[in-house]
């Protein structure tokens, strides 16, 4: 654990050191829970934004895009179910003033009986070797058996509370568990109690006259509304999805973890609209679908699992999260979830308008089902860095900090490091890159010992180096160092950007899907 946290550290504190990540104005002691993108960060946050829309409606004839208003008119959360039921279950500790989310606690708690069934299954395997089944042990082996079936049983419970409004039984639960503060040790609660997670604010010139409107906590709803709208102007067939990133927000009370839980996030949603009975062929397909899209960027098949939900939401009949392997352990990355039509519905219902598509095979209209498919970048962007990061002990035994980045998403392709500042070689390292950046952003380093500049780029996650020297002058070729692997090939200029290419263009990467 404590090593988990000595990353989380190491992790924090590169983000602002390299130009990822700041605290939102900082200058006058932050605020909490907010941060801005620095220079690197943008450009990672826009190349993992890219990434997916490049995937999600470039490459879907079926699926197009639409960027909806942060302001929509009130109503349109009240037909949501937001106003009444957007809440979170919140617990505060007595002694140490601290407030936490109490599904969050009871879901660390079982998360902790899960990594025990885990650990006896890895002894296990390394015990019998290839000879190892693994179903046959964990469905008979007394240990896990009573660790993996005491989680279920606390997971169902705390979501029948929750889906009921039993509160009573949520604290009860996390007494009779024994669960404690994880700051002070403290098991000292209150009752649990609901919060609504919307930010409130006004639209109108005078305060008398002024609407009550809310900053939007999801991005969904906004392509709701304009269904019929894309429907009808791109003349859309069943199925069809619409796609949208953009920015939500959430008064989220127990905001932590850096980047992965903030008041203002931006999420990256597709809702696939389609025929009422086939919601679930195209849900199992989103599900497969969207962890083949991770899987491309190489971040290791272990750190992704699914966890189905005990507790659904009430416009879903089937939910699924595709968890990552954070610093602090799994937790969601992207949502998978069947939304049936409740969301078309409740509009209709609110606005008094139809929003129905014309089936012309089956002559007759209807109301679609939704399948929806919801990552946050901001959490995308914690899952790539924080596993891209990493100290490396070198052969000679130094050390060095990489930041291996999937080079297509890397905020800078390639650096040009003119050897020495004199007898022409900036000048041709500058020629270099006026011609690299029209198909790449590529960057210019002439400071420090070329070694220096080496690590400096390693830190910064540039898959390249190109490294301009004498023997440029009479040859035009350059060294061009790989940054994960540390070789070294020389290479005529005219090839760079056939070299760069291959290896950070988005067609190569989504190949692999």
């Amino acid at each position: 654990m404590a090593k988990q946290e000595d990353l989380f550290k190491n992790v924090v504190s590169h983000a602002k050191e390299y130009g990822f990540i700041f605290q939102s104005s900082e200058i006058y002691d932050g605020l909490s829970a907010v941060y801005d993108y620095a220079q690197n960060g943008v450009e990672l946050k826009k190349n993992i934004r890219d990434y997916w829309w490049k995937s999600m409606v470039q490459m879907h004839e079926n699926i197009v895009g639409i960027d909806a208003a942060i302001f929509m008119h009130p109503t349109t959360w009240k037909a949501s179910g937001h106003v009444d039921a957007f809440n979170d279950p919140l617990i505060d500790n007595k002694d140490s003033k601290k407030r936490y989310r109490a599904d969050v606690l009871i879901e660390d708690y079982a998360e902790k009986l899960n990594q025990k069934a885990q650990k006896e299954i890895e002894k296990a395997r390394t015990r019998f070797g290839e000879a190892f089944d693994e179903a046959q042990f964990v469905s008979t082996n007394p240990r896990v058996v009573e660790y993996l079936s005491k989680k279920n049983e606390i997971l169902q419970r705390m979501a029948r509370g929750l889906e009921s409004g039993d509160l009573a039984d949520v604290k009860a639960l996390i007494e009779e568990l024994e669960i404690a503060d994880p700051e002070t040790g403290s098991k000292n609660w209150t009752e649990v109690r609901q919060f609504n997670l919307m930010f409130g604010t006004k639209l109108g010139a005078s305060a008398d006259s002024a609407m009550d409107l809310y900053l939007r906590p999801e991005t969904a709803q906004g392509i709701f509304v304009n269904f019929l709208n894309v429907q009808k102007t791109g003349r859309m067939k069943i199925p069809f999805g619409i796609a949208q990133t953009g920015k939500a927000f959430r008064n989220e009370i127990v905001a932590r973890q850096f980047i992965f839980r903030m008041r203002e996030f931006e999420q990256m949603e597709m809702q696939f609209f389609v025929k009422p009975g086939e919601e679930m062929k195209y849900y199992e397909y989103w599900k497969e679908t969207r962890l083949k899209w991770h899987l491309s960027l190489g971040l290791g098949k272990e750190n992704y699992r699914f966890h189905d939900h005990e507790k659904l939401a009430h416009y879903a009949n089937a939910a699924a999260d595709i968890e990552f392997n954070f610093p602090f352990g799994f937790k969601e990355l992207e949502g998978i979830h069947s939304r049936t039509d409740f969301d078309l519905k409740a509009h209709e219902e609110f606005s008094g308008k139809k929003l129905q598509y014309f089936d012309t095979e089956e002559n007759k209209n209807y109301v679609p089902y939704v399948v929806e498919t919801s990552v946050g970048l901001d959490r995308m962007f914690l899952a790539v860095f924080s596993k891209a990061l990493q100290e490396e002990t070198l052969e000679d035994g130094s050390t060095r900090t990489v930041l291996r980045l999937p080079s297509v998403l890397a905020p800078t392709k390639a650096a040009v490091l003119p050897l020495v500042k004199k007898d022409g070689l900036p000048e041709v390292a500058r020629q270099i890159i006026e011609d690299l950046k029209w198909d790449f952003n590529v960057a210019y380093d002439e400071k420090d010992a070329v070694g220096r500049r080496y690590r400096r780029q390693d830190a910064l996650g540039t898959p390249f180096c190109i490294t301009v020297d004498h023997q440029t002058l009479e040859d035009q070729t350059v060294t061009i160092r790989h940054r994960d692997s540390m070789q070294q090939d020389r290479v005529k200029i005219e090839e760079l950007r056939g070299i760069i290419n291959n290896e950070v263009s988005m067609r190569n990467w989504l190949m692999k899907m």
